[in-house]
Order: C-alpha cells, then structure tokens, then sequence
C-alpha cells in the first residue's frame, strides 16, 4: 500500500495522484490533507514516515507547493529517503541509487501530464544494490562516542 500526504498547495496535484493509483489498481491510504484550505506540511509529512518506518506502506508520495518543505521533513526521519523529482530521470536515480522511499513532488511546478511519467518511472524503477548499499547503509545518523 503507498501512503500519500500533501499540504494545501499539493492537494491540487494529490488528487491527480490519487486518480492515478487508482486508474492503476495500487492500494494507497492518504495521511491528508484533504482541500486546500492553508495548513503545516510537517502535520501531514510526520504520519506518513511513522507509517513506512513501521512498515504501514511503502512507498510514500508527499506533495507541497515547492516540495521542499515537506521533503526536509520527511528527511528528518532515520528510515525515510525522500527524494524531490521534477522530472523521470531524477525519479529513476533517486530509486535505482538512492533507494528512496518517498517520491516528493513540487505541486507548484509541475503539471499532472509531467507527474504522470514521474509516477511511473518512480513506481516502476527498483533499488541497484550493489555500491549503492554500502552508501544507503551510511545515511542514519550514528551516536559519535
């Protein structure tokens, strides 16, 4: 099950999204929000990490205006890897290097005809392994004695 989360300015595009996991037949549960009316990013970014952390769903796609806000949120969870695409070849990177588990997009930038093939690259592209775990292993923060 993919879980969802957007604040105010990327419930425009999280209702693309939502269209087109659903066109596709992939389960998702939405963390929120649900309309446009102003919120706080972190209220919807926190529930979504606590779920792929606990293995709730996976992955997650978070929506902001710019995408920044909500991806540095997320990032601020040990097990999450959120990666900010604007087009396909950031998302196939993002998954085939960096094994995020977090597609984020700007809500504000892009159009629904550009999400589509970031959705599909992102959904469709698995983890390298190899060198790549070596460095995904190295991302959590360790207690320095």
């Amino acid at each position: 099950m993919i879980g969802l989360a957007s604040d105010h300015a990327g419930f425009p595009l999280k209702k693309f999204v939502r269209q087109y996991l659903e066109e596709n037949n992939i389960d998702y549960r939405d963390y929120g929000t649900f309309s446009e009316e102003s919120c706080d990013y972190a209220d919807y970014a926190h529930p979504l990490a606590y779920a792929i952390e606990a293995g709730d769903c996976y992955p997650g796609i978070a929506i902001c205006g710019s995408g920044e806000g909500i991806s540095m949120t997320l990032n601020k969870h040990q097990g999450i890897r959120a990666a900010l695409c604007w087009i396909p070849e950031i998302a196939r990177l993002s998954r085939l290097h960096n094994d995020a588990n977090v597609l984020v997009l700007p809500g504000r930038f892009i159009s629904p005809e550009e999400a589509r093939p970031i959705l599909d690259t992102f959904l469709s592209t698995d983890f390298e392994g190899g060198r790549h775990k070596r460095r995904i292993d190295k991302m959590p923060l360790q207690k320095s004695e």
